[in-house]
């Protein structure tokens, strides 16, 4: 019950209900669902209660039988009336409190055991990615990227997300990926920062094995920029700061300068310091993006990864941001998921990737010269671009 509120009546939950107008059938699964938990509920203290009801008549009824017995023993010369009086009232007491005792706990240690064995199930889970054993820091990187007949699936699916791919990234250099949805880039990108790792071959950084660098080391060298920004319920200041905690405010500044999101801030009510709510609800789509943007500015990684950083933006934000990135993406490695022709037309090289496997790479005039997907998608894709923007 507290799942489903929490999901339903969050922001993007509500939006959501709101604009597909399932209020009445949320109210619906939210009555099924109370219904099922109040069943529940009643079926515990039912439980309880007639298992409070035979210890109830067990304490009654066993001092009437240690006297039964006891006079029994009387009769017949076994043992004298005082005797069974002290075991009747003072032992017998002790044994029934005792008793009752042992199994109000029982009664609560079986109710708990449900919570607690889902609770060690996920205690007792190893990591899928952790460091190895003598697994040494990554000092500061040139940042080339090497594939080396990398696969990886995801559990659950028949067809590898990434099958057997090696492609090499030299240092600085801005790397596009392209392809049709499902491709996987955005697994491509995934794996460098170590977010999975491959089931087979393995993946380098100026020849280090990431399997052999830890992985805060690791993080310390990438930045990543999503498409889809998540940002905290809390200031704009500590959203921006979650990058480096140590950044000074004037650091702080120049990161959002670069990222063009300084004037937006000071023009908030409480500048920095203003709360942007639950998710970043109360930006908009491009002024969370710059902030994402910002944050990773403020990190100042070696590798950056752009999952088309410039998605929701429009055409006017989008060029400041275009600017903005020029001097980021210098002397970086980039590797960027591009759906726009102007990110695929700076690329130094740019990788092609269709069902999980890398079939083409170059520059953007080599592929179009050899011609397969890489051409495809440009003509259908790319070249519709501009004409677009021009109806806008």
């Amino acid at each position: 019950m507290s799942a489903y509120t929490q999901e339903i009546l969050g922001i993007s939950g509500v939006l959501l209900v709101k604009a597909f107008v399932r209020a009445r059938a949320e109210r619906v699964r939210f009555g099924q669902l109370n219904e099922q938990v109040r069943r529940l509920q009643i079926r515990q203290e039912m439980i309880a209660r007639w298992f409070g009801m035979l210890m109830t008549v067990f304490q009654a009824a066993g001092p009437a039988l240690i006297m039964g017995f006891g006079a029994w023993l009387v009769i017949t010369g076994r043992t004298t009336v005082g005797t069974v009086f002290v075991f009747a009232t003072v032992l017998g007491a002790r044994l029934t409190g005792s008793l009752s005792s042992l199994a109000s706990m029982h009664v609560n240690v079986t109710g708990s055991l449900a919570v607690f064995r889902r609770l060690f199930e996920y205690i007792d889970l190893s990591p899928e990615v952790a460091d190895a054993p003598g697994a040494r820091d990554l000092a500061a990187v040139r940042g080339g990227i090497r594939f080396e007949d990398v696969t990886f699936s995801y559990p659950g699916t028949g067809r590898p997300a990434l099958d057997r791919v090696s492609a090499e990234i030299g240092a600085g250099q801005l790397a596009a990926l392209v392809g049709p949805s499902g491709a996987g880039k955005t697994t491509f990108t995934h794996l460098v920062p170590r977010f999975a790792d491959p089931q087979a071959g393995r993946i380098l950084v100026d020849g280090h094995d990431l399997r052999s660098v830890t992985l805060e080391s690791l993080g310390r060298q990438v930045g990543v920029v999503f498409q889809d920004t998540f940002l905290f319920h809390a200031s704009l200041a500590d959203n921006l700061r979650y990058a480096r905690p140590d950044a000074t405010e004037a650091d702080m500044i120049a990161a959002a300068k670069a990222a063009y999101l300084h004037d937006f801030a000071a023009a908030l009510p409480d500048g920095y310091g203003t709360v942007v709510g639950e998710r970043g609800h109360r930006l908009s789509g491009g002024e969370k993006q710059r902030v994402a943007i910002a944050r990773a500015i403020l990190k100042d990684p070696r590798i950056l990864i752009l999952d088309e950083a410039t998605a929701h933006l429009d055409t006017v934000s989008e060029q400041l941001i275009q600017a903005a990135l020029e001097p980021l993406l210098r002397g970086r490695t980039s590797l960027v998921i591009a759906h726009r022709l102007s990110t695929v037309l700076r690329a130094d090289i740019i990788l092609v990737l269709d069902q999980g496997r890398l079939v083409d790479h170059g520059t953007h005039t080599e592929l179009l010269d050899r011609g397969g997907l890489y051409a495809t998608l440009y003509e259908r894709q790319f070249l519709a671009q501009p004409a677009a923007t021009a109806l806008r």
